[in-house]
């Protein structure tokens, strides 16, 4: 048998993941999976990392965060020219952790997803499930990043949530978790776009939206603590949305509560939606977040379409 690749990413969870790893390191050996631990040196280097592992390797695994299993994901759907992956475990040692919210045990509503301990129980038993990947396709892809196609596992949004976004990576480090996500949502409330998109649903006749965060998701919750689509399913072949319609401070303020306990499905703000290809197109550019990634800073139009069951994860 091949060893596991683990990817450790030592800067994540704004130093979560460093202080746990040597814990996770034993924890696996005694657990008795052979491994060989990748420590990232950078921006991308786990997708790197990512790419070159199938046939080198008989599982890869990510410790770290959302942006760190994007990284991987994303190596791991251009080394499978989009066809299933190997497969993929994760440890959740980030700030947000919304991806492994969807891993089972899923994560209800308000609760943290499973500890490390659990990651490497699963790891050793290595049982695996198939999950769907968004697919992104659009103009002004970040230069540093392989042209072409980009991937998400969790979720992307515009407007409201990818300035916070941008907003969270300047937020002193002191302040983790969801305190740090509440901080930085305070600060983008001083400044926000309302956005004006075309918005087409698979085949049906695009609308004009005037919206302060337009979302498309495979998993649950955004941002730690933000139940977005709370009825999303990593595996059902199909995105859930939630379009949030131009709203002011007084009206983002009373949906923020509604939104971190999952109830805001009936709000007039707000429109649930499924499907399985969304485009959206704008005249002013958009900055698009994807599982905390920035990977467009200025596109006007991107479609978004789902990859049934391509992720093999761990679960």
């Amino acid at each position: 048998m091949k060893p596991v690749l683990v990817i450790y990413n030592p800067i994540a969870g704004r130093g979560r993941a460093k202080a746990q790893w040597p814990h996770i390191e034993v924890a696996l050996r005694q657990a008795g999976v052979n491994f060989v631990e990748a420590p990232t040196q950078g921006p991308l280097h786990a997708s790197r990392l990512a790419y070159e592992a199938p046939g080198r390797y008989d599982m890869v695994v990510s410790v770290g965060g959302d942006g760190t299993a994007h990284e991987v994901v994303n190596g791991l759907l251009r080394a499978s020219g989009e066809a299933e992956t190997m497969p993929f475990a994760v440890i959740p040692l980030g700030s947000g952790d919304d991806f492994a919210k969807v891993i089972p045990p899923e994560t209800a509503v308000g609760q943290h997803p499973f500890e490390w301990p659990v990651a490497v129980e699963k790891i050793a038993r290595g049982q695996t499930r198939l999950f769907d990947v968004g697919r992104l396709t659009g103009d002004h892809l970040r230069s540093d990043l392989p042209q072409g196609p980009h991937y998400f596992m969790n979720g992307i949004d515009v407007g409201f949530g990818a300035h916070a976004t941008v907003n969270f990576l300047s937020t002193p480090r002191i302040f983790k978790g969801f305190t740090a996500y509440m901080l930085t949502i305070l600060k983008t409330m001083i400044k926000y776009p309302l956005l004006h998109i075309t918005i087409q649903l698979d085949d049906e006749p695009p609308f004009d939206q005037d919206t302060t965060m337009t979302a498309i998701t495979n998993g649950r919750c955004f941002a730690n603590g933000f139940w977005v689509c709370p009825q999303a399913q990593p595996d059902d072949g199909i995105f859930d949305l939630m379009i949030a319609s131009g709203l002011n401070r007084l009206q983002i303020l009373n949906l923020i509560p509604k939104i971190t306990s999952g109830t805001h499905l009936g709000d007039p703000g707000v429109r649930m939606a499924r499907a399985r290809k969304v485009v959206l197109s704008s005249k002013q550019p958009l900055i698009v977040e994807a599982d905390g990634e920035l990977p467009y800073m200025q596109t006007h139009q991107l479609t978004i379409e789902v990859l049934p069951k391509r992720l093999r994860m761990v679960v």
